[in-house]
């Protein structure tokens, strides 16, 4: 552990890891943005990270950017931590060289600030250590959501012949102009997608509707009321929603059924709310014990009944903790798939969900599949970012008492 506070023991291992994890990223989001030859090197970021490490400790300010340049010229040649394969253009080319050397020496500049070339603290090395180890999260875990991502996007934009020709060319053709959009006309046109959405958002408002209408009353009386067995319903709670839903699978199938609910957009709507009701107890009744019990004592002293105390008093001061819980539902029944699968045949009363499995089929364009997703993802990403503070506020807002 001394040695590794040496701070250029540090500055070589972290310099070679960051230079090898930035050239990574370069490679494969050029290689998809441009369809065009890119790799990492190991050889490469061992010598050159190693380097880039050392030039970025504290000292003169010519040092790091020198040594940019220098490493942009040995990946343009081919002789860096990215190498660039001989087909590709020039401008790529060096678009490629500049983003591996200047995010590379950017991270390792923040990373190693404060870091002297002999021995350091154990301050000064676990603050390098961790904003290494923070970098490294945020680009690992954005890489993993970005790039399914853009890789369904850009198939969606393209058409057949374009994906039987190169299926791993994710580049895109701005000049096509409207006609990217083709697919997602022929879902509307063609797929009957317009009502797939409209019966997912009517399915879903209603069930955080109900969800709320028996969870505000169930986690009210499970946080403020005194009766026998409630210390085992507030345990049961999550019990009940840890049961997995492939197991009530048949039984469901079998009793919607015999009662004729099978197929039906009522169905779903009463089955929903079962697999939400627990978790906006879950989330309420902690909410509802952070409240303080005096303002609710107060209404009941000046009159109001419980009901009022409820709708006038603690409803308003939960509107963060409501809002949490109706997004949360909201997303559990707009993405829900087992139940609408094995209960809705009738396209006409296809969920979203239920409408994207339906494509997945070997007569229709893979591009229409991964349009589908799209129309499904993007609207719950707008709501949830839009809505993201009040969900958090509503998380946190019941973990401390008072």
């Amino acid at each position: 552990m001394t040695m590794l506070r040496q701070g250029s023991v540090t500055a070589v291992i972290i310099g070679i890891l960051w230079t090898f994890l930035i050239a990574t990223t370069v490679a494969v989001s050029l290689s998809f943005a441009t369809g065009e030859a890119f790799r990492p090197s190991l050889l490469g970021s061992l010598v050159w990270g190693a380097a880039l490490g050392l030039a970025c400790l504290p000292g003169p300010k010519w040092k790091p950017m020198g040594a940019a340049m220098l490493v942009a010229i040995a990946c343009y040649l081919g002789y860096g931590p990215l190498v660039i394969a001989e087909t590709v253009s020039v401008f790529s080319g060096v678009i490629g060289a500049l983003a591996a050397a200047g995010f590379s020496v950017l991270g390792l500049w923040i990373i190693l600030d404060d870091m002297a070339l002999g021995a350091n603290n154990r301050h000064v090395f676990e603050a390098a250590v961790i904003r290494f180890l923070s970098g490294f999260g945020y680009i690992f875990f954005t890489a993993i959501v970005l790039i399914p991502f853009y890789v369904m996007v850009l198939t969606s934009l393209k058409n057949q012949s374009e994906l039987m020709q190169n299926p791993l060319d994710f580049s895109i053709e701005l000049s096509k102009g409207w006609e990217l959009f083709r697919s997602y006309e022929e879902l509307f046109n063609q797929f009957n997608f317009g009502t797939y959405l409209l019966n997912s958002f009517v399915i879903s408002v209603l069930t955080v509707f109900i969800t709320l209408l028996f969870a505000v009353p169930g986690a009210y009386a499970v946080a403020r009321l005194r009766f026998r067995g409630r210390a085992a319903f507030s345990r049961a709670i999550l019990l009940i929603y840890m049961v997995p839903m492939i197991v009530l699978a048949l039984p469901i199938y079998i009793a919607y059924s015999m009662t004729g609910l099978r197929n039906t957009i009522g169905g779903i709507v009463m089955i929903y709310p079962v697999t939400t009701i627990p978790v906006a107890l879950y989330m309420l009744q902690g909410y509802f014990r952070g409240l303080p019990a005096e303002v609710e004592e107060a209404g009941l002293m000046d009159g109001l009944s419980r009901l009022k105390v409820i709708w006038k008093i603690t409803l308003p001061l939960s509107l963060p903790a409501m809002a949490s819980v109706s997004l949360y539902v909201f997303m559990i029944a707009w993405n829900e798939f087992l139940l609408a699968f094995m209960l809705l045949d009738d396209p006409s009363k296809f969920t979203l969900t239920r409408g994207i499995a339906s494509l997945n089929s070997s007569e229709i364009p893979r591009q229409h599949l991964m349009a589908g997703a799209v129309i499904a993802t993007v609207p719950i990403m707008v709501i949830f970012l839009g809505l993201e503070r009040f969900m958090t506020k509503g998380l946190t807002a019941g973990s401390v008492k008072g």
